[in-house]
């Protein structure tokens, strides 16, 4: 019996393991994707469908200056000649080359509803027409000169180019955005007159710094303009990996009104925004939705429903057609400063974004990889020069042909007469004629096909002009390929001349920026945060709180209070060694019984909050579990930006955390307690700080079976170690002074014995200091 991987396909007497051919199918599959689908070549910076779709209009004769045509009969086009495809594809990459908030450089000009960038769809293809724009001729003008390969389309009945001769590197001025097998790509829009001063410092200087190709070509530029806030480190490190995060944000003007009112006007937006989105934020912040799984609104839902309410009066879209983006946004007062409202906005809505940068294409070599900015320019150069080559190529041999006939000609104006004689009286004059004047098969043809007419004495003249032209043109195109030099200079020229064509200014502002943060300022003051068993947390105003006052809900009762100030920060530590953190002027104040900690923070699943601090950032911890591990740590250290907290403990199978403990500075020695009745107090020199959390060292050895109880930071001169008594009474036994030397140890050891008879239960401090 065969096994599925045993399994054979037979093929001509070929046999193949089903693994190794489905494995190649799949690969052939991926292969596909990434080349035929979604990447763009660093050549034309196309990807499959747009040049179809471009070279298909090209033979259309749907230039610029053209009557444009339903964008139905293009995308039938399409399909029926080189993509075999569905057609909502096609139309939508139609579409896309059309929108101006898509493209930097539109390459189609999209009469009709293409869509906006609020998210409205197109028209349906049969509703909409189209034709190729001005610039799209920097990309197909050549395509007739020999400057490309032409390739079989799916069916083999005719041809389609596999590139597109393009005169400017259009990876980058339209970038491109795509998923593959695999990877991925996010190729930015850049401005095309940086593009081309890039380029042409690359032909002229190959070894051009990375500082001075950025300084030509510095950041992307979007369609919708907007602020890029990165550093030019930043970009510059991004353009050398070809990876990273554009910060862009939003820009707007500050219009004055009458009274000393005044409004923010946003009138250029980040990519991925859109005016409509913008306004369905501002609604969620202004009247939040219950989330799923909750009964009411979060408290920071109600905050931030409070926050927007007491600044944003309101806001509308002004949007039109000779605005299209105006967003207006009035503050509740005239007071609010601009900066305290803007940075509102930019912190709460999708004014300010980021944009990934990730510069993956097909290279010349026909290999997908992520290229740094000098690789892509480098290789478009290379392929404009090849492209220029082979046009000069092409053009030499077409003037080299024409001389040929034309000196065909001219020996034949000499003897007319001669000619006409042959041509009447031989039955195969072709051969007779190249006999009679030594010429060739092709001069020959283009004789005995010339009209009589053209023989004339004032055609001879012609002929000897357009004869001399040719052989300086030749002689040119001749010194062109022979000298390297003459062929840069050329494609400078050129690029030079397109950009004077189509290059326009830059719309996206590259000013460096910090990201928008909205400071509450809170007033520096004492508050006890009180915490119950159950996790309800609260604040009091000042220290002196009297607890035998505090009312809890049924079945629950105080589990700690922690003396701090109104700027501290209240953390908590799960079961599962996670961190989260509160700030204490978040916490519910007032008489009741608070909120559960748990609306405040994401609890991961299948944790329980087990320990809590509140107090200064420089307060030292210690975090003890029960098998003997721990180490120490600042408060600062458990601080989180998020609500989901950050992993902090390393806890291993089997144990658990046992304490979450507090040291001073007369905190001199740290004693463990274990459930065999063994005590250890050793230095706290010898306890290790791990400010990034982990697994701890070992404070106290264990013998089998035994576990850590309980353990306690003291000053080394007095401790209390509760016990249960006879008829479970609870006790408890001061070792002091002599009595408390023994058990002092260094780190890791067992310590010693209390008492045989005795069944330890926690450590305690000495309040009342005794006199040994």
């Amino acid at each position: 019996m065969q096994t599925t991987d045993e399994l054979m396909m037979d093929t001509d007497d070929t046999r193949v393991l089903l693994a190794q051919y489905a494995e190649r199918a799949y690969l052939d599959y991926a292969v596909s994707v990434v080349k035929g689908r979604a990447l763009p070549d660093v050549s034309d910076g196309q990807k499959p469908v747009q040049r179809r779709i471009l070279y298909s209009m090209h033979e259309m004769g749907l230039s610029h200056t053209a009557k444009p045509v339903k964008s139905a009969r293009v995308v039938g086009d399409v399909l029926g000649k080189f993509h075999p495809h569905g057609d909502s594809s096609a139309y939508e990459a139609l579409v896309r080359l059309a929108q101006s908030f898509s493209l930097r450089y539109p390459l189609i000009d999209g009469q009709g509803n293409f869509g906006s960038r609020d998210g409205d769809g197109a028209a349906a293809m049969r509703y909409t027409e189209a034709r190729l724009t001005p610039i799209a001729s920097l990309l197909l003008d050549e395509l007739d000169m020999g400057t490309i390969d032409f390739v079989p389309n799916y069916d083999g009945s005719m041809e389609e180019p596999a590139l597109l001769p393009a005169r400017l590197p259009f990876v980058l001025l339209n970038g491109a955005s795509g998923i593959a097998v695999g990877m991925a790509t996010e190729i930015p829009s850049h401005n095309l007159n940086e593009v081309a001063a890039a380029a042409v410092a690359i032909l002229k200087r190959p070894n051009i710094s990375d500082e001075e190709l950025c300084q030509l070509l510095p950041a992307p530029d979007f369609p919708g303009g907007g602020q890029i806030t990165n550093s030019l480190d930043d970009i510059r490190t991004m353009y050398a990996t070809g990876r990273g995060s554009v910060k862009v944000r939003a820009r707007w003007t500050i219009e004055d009104l009458a009274r000393g009112q005044w409004q923010l006007v946003v009138n250029e937006l980040p990519p991925n925004a859109s005016s409509q989105k913008i306004l369905e934020e501002i609604e969620e912040l202004s009247n939040p939705k219950v989330k799923a799984g909750k009964k009411a609104l979060l408290p920071e839902q109600q905050n931030l429903k409070a926050l927007t309410l007491s600044m944003l009066d309101r806001v509308r879209d002004e949007s039109s057609k000779d605005a299209p983006v105006r967003l207006v946004f009035e503050p509740k007062s005239k007071n609010i400063s601009v900066e305290e409202f803007s940075n509102f906005l930019l912190l709460n809505t999708s004014l300010e974004g980021s944009v990934s940068l990730n510069l993956v294409m097909v290279g010349r070599d026909g290999r997908p990889t992520q290229k740094s900015l000098r690789a892509i320019l480098s290789e478009w150069v290379s392929f404009r020069q090849d492209t220029v080559r082979r046009r000069t190529v092409f053009r030499a041999n077409k003037v080299a042909d024409r001389i040929h006939i034309l000196e065909g000609r001219e020996q034949v104006l000499l003897n007319i007469d001669e000619v006409i004689r042959i041509i009447r009286d031989s039955d195969e004059p072709k051969p007779a004629l190249i006999s009679a004047f030594n010429l060739s098969e092709r001069q020959a043809e283009d004789i005995l096909e010339i009209r009589l007419r053209q023989l004339a004495r004032l055609e001879a003249i012609k002929i000897e002009q357009e004869l001399m032209a040719l052989r300086e043109e030749l002689a040119g195109l001749n010194e062109l390929l022979a000298d390297e030099n003459v062929l840069k200079r050329l494609v400078v020229k050129e690029i030079e001349a397109d950009a004077k064509k189509f290059g326009d200014s830059r719309r996206t502002l590259l000013e460096e920026a910090k990201k928008a943060t909205l400071e509450v300022s809170v007033v520096d003051e004492p508050m006890t945060v009180i915490v119950s068993q159950k996790g309800w947390v609260r604040a009091r105003t000042g220290h002196a709180v009297d607890t035998a006052t505090l009312t809890f809900k049924q079945g629950d009762d105080l589990h700690a209070i922690y003396p701090c100030r109104s700027v501290n920060q209240l953390y908590a530590l799960d079961s599962k060694g996670r961190v989260y953190s509160v700030p204490v002027s978040a916490l519910p104040g007032g008489r009741g019984d608070g909120v559960p900690l748990g609306t405040l923070i994401d609890v991961q699943d299948g944790a329980r909050l087990l320990h809590y601090f509140a107090g200064a950032d420089d307060a030292k911890l210690a975090i003890i579990t029960e098998q003997g591990l721990g180490f120490s740590c600042k408060a600062s250290d458990l601080q989180s930006r998020v609500k989901a907290g950050k992993s902090f403990v390393n806890v291993t199978a089997g144990d658990n955390i046992l304490k979450l403990l507090s040291m001073d500075e007369h905190d001199l020695f740290l004693a463990c307690l274990s459930s065999n009745g063994r005590l250890l107090n050793f230095s706290l020199v010898e306890l290790k700080e791990l400010g990034s959390g982990g697994k701890g060292v070992i404070l106290m050895g264990l013998d089998d079976g035994a576990t850590l109880i309980d353990a306690l930071p003291n000053d080394g001169i007095a401790l209390l170690v509760r016990h249960s008594a006879r008829g479970g009474k609870t006790q408890e036994l001061r070792v002091s002074g002599g009595n408390l030397q023994p058990f002092v140890g260094g780190r890791a050891k067992k310590g010693k014995v209390i008492d045989a008879k005795l069944k330890p239960i926690a450590l305690c401090k000495v309040t009342i200091p005794t006199l040994v």
